[in-house]
Protein backbone atom coordinates (compact mmCIF):
# COMPACT_ATOMS: atom_id res chain seq x y z
CA UNK A 1 0.00 0.00 0.00
CA UNK A 2 1.61 3.35 -0.80
CA UNK A 3 2.79 5.47 2.26
CA UNK A 4 0.57 7.97 1.95
CA UNK A 5 -2.11 5.71 2.34
CA UNK A 6 -1.07 3.90 5.04
CA UNK A 7 -0.58 7.29 6.76
CA UNK A 8 -4.32 7.30 6.60
CA UNK A 9 -4.93 4.14 8.36
CA UNK A 10 -8.28 2.29 8.89
CA UNK A 11 -8.76 3.00 12.28
CA UNK A 12 -11.53 3.14 15.13
CA UNK A 13 -13.97 0.14 14.02
CA UNK A 14 -13.64 0.48 10.65
CA UNK A 15 -13.80 4.54 9.98
CA UNK A 16 -11.77 6.05 8.02
CA UNK A 17 -9.49 8.79 8.77
CA UNK A 18 -8.02 11.30 6.83
CA UNK A 19 -4.41 11.91 8.62
CA UNK A 20 -1.09 13.27 8.41
CA UNK A 21 1.62 13.29 10.78
CA UNK A 22 1.83 17.05 11.86
CA UNK A 23 -1.62 18.00 10.84
CA UNK A 24 -4.85 19.32 11.77
CA UNK A 25 -6.90 16.64 13.43
CA UNK A 26 -7.94 13.49 11.39
CA UNK A 27 -10.33 14.01 8.52
CA UNK A 28 -13.10 11.02 8.37
CA UNK A 29 -13.31 9.89 4.69
CA UNK A 30 -16.19 8.11 2.96
CA UNK A 31 -14.32 5.47 0.86
CA UNK A 32 -15.58 4.01 -2.58
CA UNK A 33 -16.42 0.68 -1.49
CA UNK A 34 -19.33 2.20 0.56
CA UNK A 35 -20.81 3.89 -2.23
CA UNK A 36 -23.80 3.10 -3.36
CA UNK A 37 -26.49 4.62 -5.91
CA UNK A 38 -29.30 6.93 -3.78
CA UNK A 39 -26.35 7.91 -1.23
CA UNK A 40 -26.94 11.29 -0.76
CA UNK A 41 -24.21 14.21 0.08
CA UNK A 42 -23.16 17.87 -0.49
CA UNK A 43 -20.31 19.64 -1.69
CA UNK A 44 -18.79 22.88 -1.89
CA UNK A 45 -17.99 25.47 -4.08
CA UNK A 46 -16.87 28.98 -4.98
CA UNK A 47 -19.50 30.93 -7.62
CA UNK A 48 -18.76 34.81 -6.54
CA UNK A 49 -16.52 36.39 -4.24
CA UNK A 50 -15.05 34.19 -1.84
CA UNK A 51 -18.12 32.77 -0.43
CA UNK A 52 -18.35 28.69 -0.38
CA UNK A 53 -21.52 27.60 -1.17
CA UNK A 54 -22.87 24.68 -0.97
CA UNK A 55 -24.79 22.11 -3.36
CA UNK A 56 -26.54 18.56 -3.55
CA UNK A 57 -24.78 15.92 -4.62
CA UNK A 58 -26.98 12.34 -5.65
CA UNK A 59 -25.33 9.11 -5.98
CA UNK A 60 -26.39 7.48 -9.23
CA UNK A 61 -23.73 4.43 -9.50
CA UNK A 62 -19.93 3.65 -9.88
CA UNK A 63 -18.30 3.67 -13.28
CA UNK A 64 -15.17 1.77 -12.99
CA UNK A 65 -12.44 2.17 -14.75
CA UNK A 66 -13.84 4.85 -17.02
CA UNK A 67 -10.64 6.77 -17.12
CA UNK A 68 -8.30 4.66 -17.26
CA UNK A 69 -6.88 0.79 -15.32
CA UNK A 70 -8.03 1.71 -11.57
CA UNK A 71 -9.50 5.07 -12.36
CA UNK A 72 -13.14 4.54 -10.79
CA UNK A 73 -15.67 7.32 -11.22
CA UNK A 74 -18.71 8.42 -9.63
CA UNK A 75 -21.53 9.54 -11.32
CA UNK A 76 -23.42 12.03 -9.44
CA UNK A 77 -25.89 14.09 -10.04
CA UNK A 78 -25.71 17.97 -8.93
CA UNK A 79 -28.55 20.67 -7.82
CA UNK A 80 -28.47 23.78 -6.13
CA UNK A 81 -29.85 27.59 -7.58
CA UNK A 82 -26.62 27.92 -9.09
CA UNK A 83 -26.47 24.76 -10.05
CA UNK A 84 -29.88 25.40 -12.24
CA UNK A 85 -28.53 28.45 -13.91
CA UNK A 86 -25.27 27.65 -14.76
CA UNK A 87 -24.59 23.21 -14.77
CA UNK A 88 -21.62 22.23 -14.42
CA UNK A 89 -19.09 25.04 -14.38
CA UNK A 90 -15.26 25.39 -15.68
CA UNK A 91 -13.40 26.13 -12.87
CA UNK A 92 -15.69 23.78 -10.87
CA UNK A 93 -13.29 20.32 -11.07
CA UNK A 94 -11.54 20.18 -7.26
CA UNK A 95 -15.11 21.09 -5.46
CA UNK A 96 -14.91 18.42 -2.54
CA UNK A 97 -18.17 16.19 -1.70
CA UNK A 98 -18.99 14.83 1.47
CA UNK A 99 -21.16 11.57 2.32
CA UNK A 100 -22.54 11.53 5.81
CA UNK A 101 -20.37 13.94 7.32
CA UNK A 102 -17.16 12.44 5.40
CA UNK A 103 -15.26 13.36 2.53
CA UNK A 104 -16.22 10.70 -0.21
CA UNK A 105 -14.04 12.98 -3.42
CA UNK A 106 -13.89 16.08 -5.73
CA UNK A 107 -16.37 16.97 -8.56
CA UNK A 108 -13.59 16.50 -11.73
CA UNK A 109 -15.64 15.47 -14.87
CA UNK A 110 -18.60 16.46 -17.02
CA UNK A 111 -20.53 15.01 -19.63
CA UNK A 112 -21.14 17.08 -22.70
CA UNK A 113 -22.52 19.95 -23.64
CA UNK A 114 -25.93 21.07 -23.83
CA UNK A 115 -27.10 18.59 -21.02
CA UNK A 116 -30.58 18.96 -19.84
CA UNK A 117 -29.43 17.84 -16.21
CA UNK A 118 -26.08 18.48 -14.53
CA UNK A 119 -24.64 15.34 -14.34
CA UNK A 120 -20.70 15.18 -13.05
CA UNK A 121 -17.95 12.57 -12.44
CA UNK A 122 -16.70 12.44 -8.95
CA UNK A 123 -13.25 11.35 -8.33
CA UNK A 124 -12.68 8.81 -5.33
CA UNK A 125 -10.74 10.79 -2.75
CA UNK A 126 -8.29 7.43 -2.08
CA UNK A 127 -7.69 8.43 -5.86
CA UNK A 128 -6.83 11.75 -5.37
CA UNK A 129 -4.69 11.50 -2.28
CA UNK A 130 -2.47 8.30 -3.92
CA UNK A 131 -1.15 11.69 -6.22
CA UNK A 132 1.39 12.24 -4.00
CA UNK A 133 2.91 8.87 -3.98
CA UNK A 134 3.05 8.37 -7.76
CA UNK A 135 6.76 8.51 -9.51
CA UNK A 136 8.23 10.90 -11.44
CA UNK A 137 6.94 10.48 -15.35
CA UNK A 138 3.48 11.15 -16.63
CA UNK A 139 0.25 10.33 -15.20
CA UNK A 140 -0.62 8.86 -17.99
CA UNK A 141 -4.22 10.51 -20.39
CA UNK A 142 -2.93 13.36 -21.83
CA UNK A 143 -3.78 16.63 -20.54
CA UNK A 144 -7.46 17.89 -19.93
CA UNK A 145 -10.57 19.38 -22.03
CA UNK A 146 -9.55 17.77 -25.09
CA UNK A 147 -12.40 18.13 -27.41
CA UNK A 148 -14.12 14.82 -28.34
CA UNK A 149 -15.99 13.55 -31.60
CA UNK A 150 -19.00 15.80 -32.21
CA UNK A 151 -20.81 12.01 -32.62
CA UNK A 152 -19.79 10.95 -28.74
CA UNK A 153 -19.67 14.33 -27.21
CA UNK A 154 -22.73 14.34 -25.58
CA UNK A 155 -21.71 11.14 -23.79
CA UNK A 156 -18.32 10.69 -23.55
CA UNK A 157 -16.92 12.12 -20.17
CA UNK A 158 -14.15 14.86 -19.95
CA UNK A 159 -12.35 16.47 -17.46
CA UNK A 160 -14.23 20.01 -16.46
CA UNK A 161 -12.51 22.83 -18.50
CA UNK A 162 -9.68 24.88 -16.15
CA UNK A 163 -10.30 28.44 -16.52
CA UNK A 164 -6.67 30.10 -18.05
CA UNK A 165 -6.85 33.76 -16.98
CA UNK A 166 -5.05 35.89 -18.80
CA UNK A 167 -4.39 39.17 -17.93
CA UNK A 168 -2.86 42.14 -19.88
CA UNK A 169 -3.13 40.16 -23.22
CA UNK A 170 -4.89 41.40 -26.13
CA UNK A 171 -8.12 39.66 -27.90
CA UNK A 172 -5.72 39.18 -30.92
CA UNK A 173 -3.14 37.20 -28.98
CA UNK A 174 -6.13 34.56 -27.61
CA UNK A 175 -7.55 34.31 -31.51
CA UNK A 176 -3.83 33.48 -32.29
CA UNK A 177 -3.52 30.94 -29.32
CA UNK A 178 -6.48 29.87 -28.16
CA UNK A 179 -6.16 26.57 -30.45
CA UNK A 180 -2.94 26.08 -29.67
CA UNK A 181 -3.60 26.33 -25.49
CA UNK A 182 -7.07 24.43 -25.93
CA UNK A 183 -4.59 21.57 -26.70
CA UNK A 184 -3.26 21.37 -23.33
CA UNK A 185 -7.53 21.51 -22.04
CA UNK A 186 -7.13 25.16 -21.21
CA UNK A 187 -9.98 27.52 -21.72
CA UNK A 188 -9.30 31.39 -21.94
CA UNK A 189 -11.44 33.29 -19.84
CA UNK A 190 -11.46 36.81 -18.59
CA UNK A 191 -10.01 37.62 -15.29
CA UNK A 192 -7.27 39.80 -13.98
CA UNK A 193 -4.85 39.42 -11.02
CA UNK A 194 -5.17 40.47 -7.35
CA UNK A 195 -2.55 41.96 -4.83
CA UNK A 196 -1.56 39.77 -2.02
CA UNK A 197 -3.29 39.67 1.00
CA UNK A 198 -2.98 38.37 4.41
CA UNK A 199 -5.83 35.34 4.55
CA UNK A 200 -4.27 34.45 1.33
CA UNK A 201 -2.33 30.98 2.55
CA UNK A 202 -6.05 30.25 4.50
CA UNK A 203 -7.28 28.20 1.69
CA UNK A 204 -9.74 25.49 2.48
CA UNK A 205 -11.92 22.69 0.74
CA UNK A 206 -13.84 24.30 -1.42
CA UNK A 207 -11.64 27.82 -2.61
CA UNK A 208 -10.28 28.64 -5.57
CA UNK A 209 -6.44 28.43 -6.33
CA UNK A 210 -4.45 29.16 -9.10
CA UNK A 211 -1.30 27.15 -10.77
CA UNK A 212 0.89 30.40 -12.51
CA UNK A 213 2.52 29.71 -15.81
CA UNK A 214 2.88 33.22 -16.08
CA UNK A 215 3.81 36.45 -13.70
CA UNK A 216 4.54 40.47 -14.02
CA UNK A 217 3.75 42.80 -16.71
CA UNK A 218 1.92 39.87 -18.07
CA UNK A 219 -0.03 37.18 -16.01
CA UNK A 220 -1.47 33.10 -16.93
CA UNK A 221 -2.52 31.68 -14.29
CA UNK A 222 -4.61 28.00 -14.33
CA UNK A 223 -7.72 27.60 -11.60
CA UNK A 224 -9.83 25.20 -10.39
CA UNK A 225 -10.75 24.28 -6.75
CA UNK A 226 -9.34 23.29 -3.31
CA UNK A 227 -10.27 19.68 -2.37
CA UNK A 228 -8.18 18.95 0.74
CA UNK A 229 -6.09 20.54 3.25
CA UNK A 230 -3.48 18.23 5.21
CA UNK A 231 -1.59 20.71 6.70
CA UNK A 232 0.66 22.47 4.15
CA UNK A 233 -0.10 19.84 1.71
CA UNK A 234 -3.44 20.92 -0.82
CA UNK A 235 -4.83 18.58 -2.77
CA UNK A 236 -6.84 20.33 -5.77
CA UNK A 237 -8.63 19.62 -9.71
CA UNK A 238 -9.54 16.24 -9.10
CA UNK A 239 -7.54 15.37 -12.56
CA UNK A 240 -4.80 16.37 -14.43
CA UNK A 241 -4.09 20.02 -15.25
CA UNK A 242 -1.42 19.72 -18.03
CA UNK A 243 -0.47 15.76 -17.48
CA UNK A 244 2.75 16.27 -16.62
CA UNK A 245 3.58 14.62 -13.74
CA UNK A 246 6.37 15.82 -11.11
CA UNK A 247 6.37 20.13 -11.51
CA UNK A 248 7.54 23.06 -9.91
CA UNK A 249 4.54 25.77 -10.60
CA UNK A 250 4.08 28.92 -8.23
CA UNK A 251 0.84 28.17 -6.39
CA UNK A 252 -1.79 31.21 -5.55
CA UNK A 253 -4.62 32.13 -3.78
CA UNK A 254 -7.51 32.90 -6.40
CA UNK A 255 -10.84 34.98 -6.19
CA UNK A 256 -13.88 34.53 -7.84
CA UNK A 257 -15.52 37.59 -9.25
CA UNK A 258 -18.79 35.63 -10.58
CA UNK A 259 -19.53 33.34 -12.39
CA UNK A 260 -20.54 33.08 -16.57
CA UNK A 261 -23.84 31.50 -17.16
CA UNK A 262 -23.88 29.59 -20.53
CA UNK A 263 -26.33 27.15 -22.32
CA UNK A 264 -22.65 26.09 -23.86
CA UNK A 265 -19.81 26.31 -21.20
CA UNK A 266 -20.12 28.29 -17.96
CA UNK A 267 -16.77 29.44 -16.60
CA UNK A 268 -16.18 31.27 -13.31
CA UNK A 269 -14.73 34.73 -13.96
CA UNK A 270 -11.50 34.47 -11.84
CA UNK A 271 -8.57 37.38 -10.58
CA UNK A 272 -5.06 35.48 -9.48
CA UNK A 273 -3.86 36.54 -6.20
CA UNK A 274 -0.82 36.34 -4.11
CA UNK A 275 1.82 33.20 -4.21
CA UNK A 276 1.39 30.75 -1.60
CA UNK A 277 3.74 27.82 -2.44
CA UNK A 278 4.19 25.11 -4.75
CA UNK A 279 2.63 22.84 -7.12
CA UNK A 280 4.81 19.52 -7.05
CA UNK A 281 2.35 16.87 -8.73
CA UNK A 282 0.34 16.83 -11.78
CA UNK A 283 -0.87 13.74 -11.99
CA UNK A 284 -3.87 11.42 -13.46
CA UNK A 285 -6.20 11.87 -10.36
CA UNK A 286 -5.77 15.18 -9.23
CA UNK A 287 -2.72 18.47 -8.35
CA UNK A 288 -1.21 18.45 -5.45
CA UNK A 289 0.61 21.50 -3.95
CA UNK A 290 2.60 22.66 -0.79
CA UNK A 291 2.41 25.48 1.03
CA UNK A 292 5.61 27.54 1.40
CA UNK A 293 8.12 29.73 -0.90
CA UNK A 294 7.37 29.51 -4.74
CA UNK A 295 9.46 28.18 -7.03
CA UNK A 296 11.46 29.90 -9.41
CA UNK A 297 10.49 30.67 -12.65
CA UNK A 298 12.79 32.09 -15.75
CA UNK A 299 12.77 35.89 -16.44
CA UNK A 300 12.04 37.40 -19.71
CA UNK A 301 12.70 41.01 -20.71
CA UNK A 302 10.65 41.94 -23.69
CA UNK A 303 11.79 45.36 -25.03
CA UNK A 304 9.68 46.84 -28.31
CA UNK A 305 11.04 49.84 -30.14
CA UNK A 306 8.28 51.44 -32.86
CA UNK A 307 7.74 55.00 -33.65
CA UNK A 308 10.35 56.44 -31.98
CA UNK A 309 9.15 55.04 -28.44
CA UNK A 310 10.48 52.14 -26.77
CA UNK A 311 8.32 50.05 -24.27
CA UNK A 312 9.95 47.25 -21.85
CA UNK A 313 7.85 44.38 -20.28
CA UNK A 314 9.08 41.99 -17.46
CA UNK A 315 7.62 38.88 -16.56
CA UNK A 316 8.27 35.52 -15.49
CA UNK A 317 7.30 32.05 -16.98
CA UNK A 318 7.12 28.56 -15.66
CA UNK A 319 9.43 26.24 -16.57
CA UNK A 320 8.53 23.09 -18.82
CA UNK A 321 9.85 21.87 -22.10
CA UNK A 322 6.65 21.83 -23.49
CA UNK A 323 4.58 25.10 -22.17
CA UNK A 324 7.45 27.35 -22.02
CA UNK A 325 8.36 27.72 -25.58
CA UNK A 326 4.23 28.43 -26.35
CA UNK A 327 3.78 31.26 -23.25
CA UNK A 328 7.16 33.13 -24.94
CA UNK A 329 5.59 33.19 -28.19
CA UNK A 330 2.52 34.42 -26.81
CA UNK A 331 3.85 37.13 -25.09
CA UNK A 332 6.07 38.15 -27.64
CA UNK A 333 3.01 38.62 -29.69
CA UNK A 334 0.93 40.29 -27.75
CA UNK A 335 3.63 42.95 -26.84
CA UNK A 336 4.17 43.17 -30.63
CA UNK A 337 0.54 43.71 -31.39
CA UNK A 338 0.15 46.50 -28.69
CA UNK A 339 2.93 48.88 -29.87
CA UNK A 340 2.96 48.63 -33.55
CA UNK A 341 0.13 49.61 -36.44
CA UNK A 342 1.56 50.55 -39.79
CA UNK A 343 -1.19 50.67 -42.49
CA UNK A 344 1.98 48.98 -45.04
CA UNK A 345 3.13 46.32 -42.61
CA UNK A 346 5.45 45.73 -40.64
CA UNK A 347 9.57 44.44 -40.74
CA UNK A 348 10.58 43.52 -37.58
CA UNK A 349 14.30 43.03 -36.49
CA UNK A 350 14.72 40.70 -33.54
CA UNK A 351 17.65 40.48 -31.30
CA UNK A 352 17.98 38.63 -28.27
CA UNK A 353 19.77 35.58 -26.09
CA UNK A 354 18.81 32.86 -23.66
CA UNK A 355 21.30 32.64 -20.93
CA UNK A 356 21.44 29.09 -19.59
CA UNK A 357 22.92 27.48 -16.74
CA UNK A 358 26.57 26.16 -17.42
CA UNK A 359 26.16 27.11 -20.72
CA UNK A 360 27.30 29.61 -23.39
CA UNK A 361 24.33 31.83 -24.20
CA UNK A 362 21.87 31.00 -27.59
CA UNK A 363 22.16 33.84 -29.45
CA UNK A 364 19.15 35.41 -31.98
CA UNK A 365 19.24 38.10 -34.69
CA UNK A 366 16.38 37.81 -37.66
CA UNK A 367 14.16 40.26 -39.71
CA UNK A 368 10.94 39.51 -40.24
CA UNK A 369 9.03 41.61 -43.13
CA UNK A 370 5.26 41.19 -43.32
CA UNK A 371 3.74 37.93 -44.77
CA UNK A 372 1.59 37.67 -47.89
CA UNK A 373 -0.49 35.14 -46.28
CA UNK A 374 -3.63 36.53 -43.98
CA UNK A 375 -1.58 36.29 -40.67
CA UNK A 376 -0.12 39.03 -38.48
CA UNK A 377 2.87 40.31 -39.15
CA UNK A 378 4.09 39.64 -35.62
CA UNK A 379 3.39 35.82 -35.98
CA UNK A 380 6.50 34.91 -37.66
CA UNK A 381 8.75 36.47 -35.33
CA UNK A 382 6.74 34.57 -32.07
CA UNK A 383 6.92 31.39 -34.08
CA UNK A 384 10.83 31.68 -34.48
CA UNK A 385 10.86 32.29 -30.86
CA UNK A 386 9.10 29.57 -29.80
CA UNK A 387 10.77 26.98 -32.17
CA UNK A 388 14.62 28.53 -30.44
CA UNK A 389 13.26 27.62 -27.02
CA UNK A 390 12.40 24.23 -28.07
CA UNK A 391 15.21 23.29 -29.38
CA UNK A 392 16.91 24.20 -26.57
CA UNK A 393 14.17 22.19 -23.86
CA UNK A 394 13.86 19.48 -26.00
CA UNK A 395 17.69 19.17 -26.95
CA UNK A 396 18.44 14.75 -26.48
CA UNK A 397 21.45 15.71 -24.15
CA UNK A 398 20.29 17.05 -20.79
CA UNK A 399 17.99 19.45 -19.02
CA UNK A 400 18.39 22.52 -19.92
CA UNK A 401 18.29 25.49 -17.24
CA UNK A 402 17.69 28.85 -18.40
CA UNK A 403 19.02 31.49 -16.17
CA UNK A 404 17.43 34.52 -18.22
CA UNK A 405 16.11 35.98 -21.49
CA UNK A 406 16.32 39.37 -23.45
CA UNK A 407 14.78 39.96 -26.58
CA UNK A 408 14.90 43.01 -28.23
CA UNK A 409 12.77 43.84 -31.03
CA UNK A 410 12.49 47.08 -33.74
CA UNK A 411 9.76 47.27 -36.00
CA UNK A 412 10.00 49.58 -38.96
CA UNK A 413 7.26 50.19 -41.80
CA UNK A 414 7.28 48.78 -44.95
CA UNK A 415 7.74 45.69 -46.46
CA UNK A 416 12.07 44.77 -46.55
CA UNK A 417 13.30 42.01 -48.99
CA UNK A 418 14.59 41.24 -51.84
CA UNK A 419 15.43 38.17 -54.25
CA UNK A 420 18.03 37.02 -55.96
CA UNK A 421 17.18 36.95 -59.51
CA UNK A 422 20.43 36.40 -61.27
CA UNK A 423 24.22 36.17 -60.71
CA UNK A 424 27.98 35.71 -62.84
CA UNK A 425 31.07 36.37 -62.96
CA UNK A 426 33.74 38.49 -64.50
CA UNK A 427 36.06 35.53 -65.81
CA UNK A 428 35.18 31.55 -66.17
CA UNK A 429 38.59 30.39 -65.61
CA UNK A 430 40.65 31.84 -62.14
CA UNK A 431 43.99 30.90 -60.39
CA UNK A 432 44.72 30.29 -56.76
CA UNK A 433 44.82 33.99 -54.56
CA UNK A 434 43.46 35.82 -57.54
CA UNK A 435 40.02 37.87 -57.15
CA UNK A 436 36.49 37.07 -58.56
CA UNK A 437 34.31 39.43 -58.76
CA UNK A 438 30.71 38.09 -58.79
CA UNK A 439 27.35 40.39 -60.17
CA UNK A 440 24.52 39.70 -58.08
CA UNK A 441 20.93 40.90 -59.32
CA UNK A 442 18.91 42.07 -56.47
CA UNK A 443 15.17 42.81 -56.78
CA UNK A 444 13.86 44.52 -53.82
CA UNK A 445 10.34 44.59 -53.11
CA UNK A 446 8.65 47.06 -55.23
CA UNK A 447 11.52 48.48 -55.97
CA UNK A 448 14.20 48.85 -59.42
CA UNK A 449 16.45 45.74 -59.87
CA UNK A 450 19.95 47.06 -58.47
CA UNK A 451 23.42 44.81 -58.93
CA UNK A 452 25.52 44.23 -56.24
CA UNK A 453 29.39 43.35 -56.53
CA UNK A 454 31.15 40.99 -54.57
CA UNK A 455 34.70 40.29 -54.49
CA UNK A 456 35.62 36.83 -53.77
CA UNK A 457 39.36 35.75 -53.16
CA UNK A 458 40.22 32.06 -54.57
CA UNK A 459 41.75 30.22 -51.68
CA UNK A 460 45.06 29.10 -52.07
CA UNK A 461 44.11 25.61 -50.86
CA UNK A 462 41.66 25.28 -54.13
CA UNK A 463 42.35 22.18 -56.42
CA UNK A 464 42.59 22.57 -59.69
CA UNK A 465 39.21 21.94 -61.75
CA UNK A 466 35.80 22.84 -61.45
CA UNK A 467 34.53 25.08 -58.32
CA UNK A 468 31.16 26.11 -57.94
CA UNK A 469 30.08 29.36 -56.73
CA UNK A 470 26.81 29.88 -54.47
CA UNK A 471 24.69 32.59 -54.68
CA UNK A 472 22.63 32.55 -51.78
CA UNK A 473 20.62 33.83 -48.66
CA UNK A 474 21.44 32.65 -45.44
CA UNK A 475 18.77 29.91 -44.69
CA UNK A 476 19.95 28.33 -47.70
CA UNK A 477 23.14 27.61 -46.40
CA UNK A 478 21.25 26.96 -42.91
CA UNK A 479 19.10 24.82 -44.57
CA UNK A 480 22.22 22.90 -45.64
CA UNK A 481 24.01 22.09 -42.44
CA UNK A 482 21.21 21.50 -40.57
CA UNK A 483 19.56 18.79 -42.38
CA UNK A 484 23.09 17.15 -41.83
CA UNK A 485 23.97 18.23 -38.16
CA UNK A 486 20.23 18.88 -36.86
CA UNK A 487 18.47 16.48 -38.92
CA UNK A 488 20.75 13.45 -37.07
CA UNK A 489 22.00 14.80 -33.90
CA UNK A 490 23.65 11.29 -32.91
CA UNK A 491 26.81 12.58 -34.31
CA UNK A 492 26.70 15.57 -31.45
CA UNK A 493 28.17 14.88 -27.78
CA UNK A 494 26.22 17.19 -26.25
CA UNK A 495 24.07 20.64 -25.34
CA UNK A 496 27.18 23.13 -26.24
CA UNK A 497 27.89 21.37 -29.87
CA UNK A 498 24.16 22.32 -30.72
CA UNK A 499 24.19 25.68 -29.07
CA UNK A 500 27.31 26.17 -31.58
CA UNK A 501 24.94 25.11 -34.16
CA UNK A 502 22.72 27.73 -33.46
CA UNK A 503 24.82 30.41 -33.02
CA UNK A 504 26.62 30.12 -36.25
CA UNK A 505 23.25 29.94 -38.25
CA UNK A 506 23.54 32.71 -41.53
CA UNK A 507 21.60 35.95 -41.14
CA UNK A 508 18.79 36.29 -43.22
CA UNK A 509 19.36 39.67 -43.89
CA UNK A 510 22.33 38.79 -46.16
CA UNK A 511 23.76 37.89 -49.08
CA UNK A 512 26.51 35.11 -49.46
CA UNK A 513 29.09 34.19 -51.67
CA UNK A 514 30.36 30.61 -51.09
CA UNK A 515 32.84 28.80 -52.79
CA UNK A 516 32.40 24.82 -53.39
CA UNK A 517 34.53 22.06 -54.63
CA UNK A 518 34.27 18.56 -55.20
CA UNK A 519 35.46 16.93 -52.45
CA UNK A 520 34.53 14.64 -49.23
CA UNK A 521 33.65 16.64 -46.25
CA UNK A 522 33.77 14.90 -42.66
CA UNK A 523 30.91 16.19 -40.26
CA UNK A 524 31.99 15.33 -36.98
CA UNK A 525 30.12 15.98 -33.54
CA UNK A 526 30.31 20.07 -34.33
CA UNK A 527 33.53 20.53 -36.59
CA UNK A 528 33.95 20.77 -40.70
CA UNK A 529 36.84 18.86 -41.77
CA UNK A 530 36.72 19.60 -45.90
CA UNK A 531 39.13 17.82 -48.57
CA UNK A 532 39.61 14.87 -46.11
CA UNK A 533 41.15 11.99 -47.80
CA UNK A 534 39.23 8.73 -48.30
CA UNK A 535 41.90 7.07 -46.00
CA UNK A 536 41.25 9.48 -42.99
CA UNK A 537 37.84 9.20 -43.85
CA UNK A 538 37.61 5.17 -43.09
CA UNK A 539 39.90 5.63 -39.86
CA UNK A 540 37.69 8.43 -38.59
CA UNK A 541 34.34 6.95 -40.12
CA UNK A 542 35.21 3.37 -38.09
CA UNK A 543 36.31 5.33 -34.71
CA UNK A 544 32.51 7.44 -34.58
CA UNK A 545 30.63 6.44 -37.34
CA UNK A 546 27.61 7.00 -35.02
CA UNK A 547 28.84 10.77 -34.71
CA UNK A 548 30.14 11.80 -38.41
CA UNK A 549 28.38 12.34 -41.44
CA UNK A 550 29.97 12.91 -44.92
CA UNK A 551 28.85 15.55 -47.56
CA UNK A 552 30.51 15.20 -50.78
CA UNK A 553 31.06 19.26 -51.41
CA UNK A 554 33.76 20.93 -49.51
CA UNK A 555 33.00 24.20 -48.25
CA UNK A 556 36.49 26.69 -49.46
CA UNK A 557 34.88 29.99 -48.30
CA UNK A 558 32.07 31.86 -47.62
CA UNK A 559 31.62 36.24 -47.99
CA UNK A 560 28.57 37.72 -45.91
CA UNK A 561 27.23 40.64 -47.44
CA UNK A 562 25.00 42.69 -45.06
CA UNK A 563 22.02 43.84 -46.88
CA UNK A 564 19.48 44.82 -44.17
CA UNK A 565 16.53 43.38 -46.02
CA UNK A 566 15.45 39.83 -45.64
CA UNK A 567 16.92 37.98 -49.07
CA UNK A 568 15.64 35.15 -50.68
CA UNK A 569 17.21 32.66 -53.15
CA UNK A 570 19.94 31.29 -55.34
CA UNK A 571 22.04 30.79 -58.29
CA UNK A 572 24.95 28.60 -58.45
CA UNK A 573 28.01 29.41 -61.00
CA UNK A 574 30.73 26.89 -62.04
CA UNK A 575 34.40 28.71 -62.86
CA UNK A 576 37.74 26.50 -63.26
CA UNK A 577 40.55 27.18 -61.30
CA UNK A 578 43.76 26.67 -63.26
Amino acid sequence: MPSRLRRIGLVLCGLPLLSFAGSSPALPIFPLKDIRPGLKGVGYTIFAGDRREKFDVEVLGVLPNLMGPRQDVVLVRLSSPWIARSGVVAGMSGSPVYIQGRLAGAISLKFGMFTTEALAGMTPIEQILAVGNQSTGTSGPPGPGLPEPASTAGTLPQPIETPLVLSGFYPQTLAAFATKLAQFGLVAVAGGTAPPAPGDTELQPGDMASLVLVRGDLSVAASCTVTARLGKEIFLCGHPLLGFGRVRLPLARAHVVTTLSSTMASTKIINTGGLIGSVIEDRATGVLARLGPPPPMIPVTLRIEASGHVRQYRFEVMENPKLTPLLVAAAAFNGLHSDVHYDEGVTYRLRGHLELVGHPAVQIEELFPPSSQPVADALPLSTTVQSIFSDIFNNPYEQARIRQVTLEVTATPGVRWATIEGAWADRREVRRGQTLLVSVALRPYRGQLTVLEVPVRIPEQAASGPLRVLVSDGPTLNNLERQSLLGSRDHLTGLDELIGILNRQRRNDSLYVTLLQNGPTLMVEDKRLPNVPLSEINVLGQRSAARAVLLWESELSSRAVPVHEVVTGQQSLTVTVK
